[in-house]
This record gives C-alpha cells, sequence and structure tokens, in this order.
C-alpha cells in the first residue's frame, strides 16, 4: 500500500521486466548504480509468460506427441497413443512458466533491484509516477530505460473473442481444436500452427504475402511447407482476410485471393499479423520523447532517446526486429552507456530463428544482402543427409549454409535448416561476430558424430575441400 507520496531517488529506473528489462535492470545493478523495475502486469513480460517460453514448452509437447505415434522407422510403435492436454497445459504454466518468472524473480532480488508493482507514468525527463489501485508513488531519476514491450495487433473485423484468439490465447487453450484457421504466417503464426498441426488439428494458414515466414529464404521455407503438407495443413498466400462470422460453435472467415472471395469454417481463428509496441500510455510526450508513425522510440546507437537524453528504450519499442534476445542485447548496451562505458549496438551477427518443423535460423547477411552490400560473395551448401548424426536420428531434412567473402573466405553470413537449427546458428553467429573465415572453422575439431559437423564440413566445402559430399 502507498502511504505517501515524497518522491523517492534512484539512479535508474527500468519500466517493463521481460528479456530487455530485467536485463537491463540486473546489469545496471551490476554496474553499480542504484536500480528499480517497474512492472505493471507479470514478472518476465510477454515472452516468459505469454511468448517465447510457453510457446516453446508446446511445441516441445506436440513433438513428443507426433514422434510417440510416428517412430516405426526406428522400430518402435505404440497403439492408442493419447494426449492430456490440460496436464500439457499445467506442465507448461507450472514448471515452465512459473519456474522461469520465480527464477526471474529471485535474480532481480539477487541484484539489489527493488521491484515496483504498477504502472509508470512520466512526469518529466526526471521523474515518474507509479499508479496502483490504491493510490502512487513519485520517483526521481537520473536515468530510465523503456522496455515495455509491445502487444498483438488486432484486426478490424477480427476483434478479440472466445473463438478469435491472440497468440495469448491460442497458447491457453483448453482443447486441441479439431479445426484452426491462423491468419498471418509469420514467426508466431507459423510455429503456432505447426503446435497444432503436430497435435492432429486441421490448419489452415492465411499469408497476404507470397511466402510463409517471409524473412527467410525460400528454399529454407521450401523445407517447412513441405513438413506442413504432411501434417494436412493448407497454406494459403497471398490472401487478404476480409471479414468473421462467429458463432457459438465456431468462425467462418472470408478472404479473398486472386480476386475472388472465399470461405473457411473453424473451431478457432488465430490472428498473428503482427505486433503494436506499448508507448502510448506512459505519458512519453510529457517527458519530450520523440516516437515515429509507428509509435518507436527514435533512438541513438546506445539506446538513448534522440530527444530525451536521460531516457533509454530497448526491445520491442525501438525500430528493428521484435526479438528477445535484441531486446537483452540492448539492454546490455544502454545499462553500460548509464555507466559511462563507450558502447554501441552492432547488430551484425543478430540471428534470427522459427521454431518449426524443421527449424530455420539465419544470421548475418543472405547472399542477396551481401550483394545489396556491395560484396562479392559466394554461397556454400551442406546437406544433412551427408551428416552421421542427422542420419542417425532420422532428420536429414535441410543443410547449413555459409555466405563467405570471395575475397579471404570471410563468413559473413550463414543459414541453418534443418534438426536443431536454434542451437547451431550459435557457433555461426560467432563466425560472424569474431570475422572469422572457413578456414578458422574447418581448421575447428568438431566432436564425431554431432550435428555441428555439418558447420565444418561446409567450411571445408567452401575452401574447395569437401570430405562429406
Amino acid at each position: 500500500m502507498v502511504v505517501g507520496d515524497m518522491s523517492i531517488e534512484l539512479d535508474t529506473v527500468v519500466v517493463g521486466s521481460g528479456p530487455g528489462g530485467y536485463v537491463a535492470a540486473i546489469r545496471a545493478s551490476q554496474l553499480g548504480q542504484k536500480v528499480a523495475i517497474v512492472e505493471k502486469d507479470f514478472i518476465g513480460g510477454v515472452c516468459l509468460n505469454v511468448g517465447c517460453i510457453p510457446s516453446k514448452a508446446l511445441i516441445s509437447a506436440s513433438e513428443r506427441y507426433a514422434q510417440a505415434q510416428d517412430s516405426d522407422v526406428f522400430g518402435v510403435t505404440a497403439e492408442n497413443v493419447e494426449i492430456d492436454f490440460a496436464k500439457t497445459q499445467e506442465w507448461k504454466q507450472e514448471q515452465v512458466v512459473n519456474r522461469l518468472t520465480s527464477g526471474v524473480e529471485m535474480l532481480l532480488k539477487k541484484n539489489k533491484v527493488e521491484i515496483l508493482e504498477g504502472e509508470a507514468f512520466f512526469v518529466d525527463t526526471h521523474n515518474l509516477r507509479v499508479m496502483q489501485d490504491d493510490g502512487a508513488q513519485s520517483y526521481s531519476f537520473n536515468n530510465a530505460i523503456l522496455a515495455t514491450g509491445s502487444r498483438p495487433i488486432e484486426l478490424k473485423g477480427f476483434e478479440w473473442s472466445d473463438r478469435i484468439l491472440s497468440s495469448t490465447g491460442a497458447l491457453a487453450l483448453e482443447e486441441i481444436p479439431e479445426t484452426l484457421t491462423v491468419i498471418g504466417g509469420g514467426y508466431i503464426g507459423s510455429e503456432l500452427a505447426g503446435v497444432y498441426a503436430s497435435l492432429g488439428t486441421k490448419v489452415t494458414i492465411l499469408e497476404g504475402l507470397d511466402s510463409i515466414l517471409n524473412g527467410f529464404d525460400k528454399d529454407m521455407v521450401k523445407l517447412v511447407e513441405n513438413d506442413f503438407k504432411k501434417k494436412d495443413t493448407e497454406i494459403v498466400t497471398k490472401a487478404m482476410a476480409k471479414s468473421a462470422e462467429e458463432t457459438d460453435s465456431g468462425v467462418t472467415v472470408t478472404y479473398e485471393v486472386d480476386g475472388k472471395e472465399e470461405t473457411v469454417e473453424s473451431d478457432y481463428v488465430l490472428v498473428t499479423v503482427g505486433r503494436r509496441p506499448n508507448t502510448d500510455e506512459l505519458g512519453l510526450e510529457i517527458a519530450g520523447v520523440d516516437v515515429d508513425d509507428n509509435g518507436l522510440v527514435k533512438v541513438d546507437e546506445q539506446g538513448r532517446s534522440v530527444s530525451a537524453d536521460s531516457i533509454f528504450a530497448i526491445g520491442d519499442i525501438v525500430p528493428g526486429a521484435a526479438l528477445a534476445h535484441k531486446a537483452s542485447y540492448e539492454g546490455k548496451i544502454a545499462a553500460a552507456a548509464i555507466s559511462g562505458e563507450k558502447v554501441a549496438v552492432d547488430y551484425r551477427a543478430m540471428p534470427a530463428v522459427a521454431f518449426t518443423s524443421p527449424e530455420i535460423a539465419s544470421v548475418g547477411y543472405t547472399a542477396d544482402e551481401a550483394k545489396e552490400a556491395g560484396l562479392e560473395v559466394s554461397t556454400t551448401k551442406f546437406p544433412f543427409g551427408g551428416n552421421g548424426r542427422a542420419i542417425s536420428v532420422d532428420q536429414t531434412d535441410g543443410f547449413v549454409r555459409l555466405v563467405t567473402t570471395k575475397e579471404g573466405n570471410v563468413i559473413v553470413g550463414a543459414q541453418v535448416v534443418g534438426p536443431n537449427a536454434s542451437d547451431l546458428i550459435a557457433e555461426l553467429g560467432l563466425a560472424v561476430e569474431s570475422g572469422m573465415n572457413a578456414q578458422d572453422i574447418s581448421l575447428t575439431i568438431h566432436a564425431h558424430p554431432t550435428l555441428a559437423e555439418s558447420i565444418m564440413d561446409a567450411a571445408e566445402a567452401a575452401l574447395g575441400q569437401p570430405i562429406h559430399m
């Protein structure tokens, strides 16, 4: 309970406790600042509570279910495989989400970060109020870091309801739908479509562009599309959702493709057409913080507001990809900048991952991006079909691709599609970040038999000395 409104002084206040906010707060405290973090909903933000983490938990559960039904190739068969979805949801919440969020809260306290429950509203460039149900408390600060994240965009005519869901609603379903329509085939839409397709749901994906997962190379996305086809998922591209007619038992979506209207009926509709930055209810205009037409805070290379140098912003509320690891990285940069360190963001080795089936990941330049940047590059692809570990786990679809300069074979980009792509991309990110060349990778001894050997094999191929292809 707030008992008074004498302003409390802080060195740094962080608004939002997601992967950007809590990391920024802990790092700022480690660097000697007196720090408080403001959270209006739940510690861990969207990512830990209703985003990255619970979605990966359901992905893991759905993959286990699918594997239990189809492991004949290993001589393993099972009859009457069932899934208790209520138990799955309970495990996701109790053993995964709650464990991680309580861990984050413990880390904040261990690092002497004060947790302030409530909603922050800025009074000026050095003062804010934390609003609670029973009052408000004022705080003064030397610096603030905004890490308020984003929320799903609600389409007109597709307002949230019991049957029309955001990603949050799709993660909390109490039943496995017989049918599901997904509007938007980006990261979130494709991942959640994959969850329910693996659980036996008949899924239809409506994508407005000419491909799902539009940010990735076509030959990578093709493998994901092939897997969807095996699971009887229909993908309709260049499709524009027009309207929804909802009943107690389902939804009929009308969409347009090639100038012709079509309809699809399903138990639920998941709308994943992007996210909107949470910058509209913070009082930023009062604090003199400029935002662009999309509500994104205008910042410099350290995350500092270009119009209010005591306020920093990170994550989904600044330009660039809306990625949790980008937010964490930017949070560390902002905390260091406040402490007087000479730092600046460098997105050269920022990885992008989609936890689809198969997984796809990319870091650095694609071949086209490298050429647009004026680099002369070559590409080398090594297939998982030539990797012993991939063969032994019966996951041979996919490849590792290196993008290297023609002079010096410097690795400026890489893409992976296939088993454990989300983990394999880390080595390639280090290579891009460190300016390694293909020989550096080829001379690094990789354990056998591992999927990571495919990276070494790709490097050897880039040097014109392939052994396993």
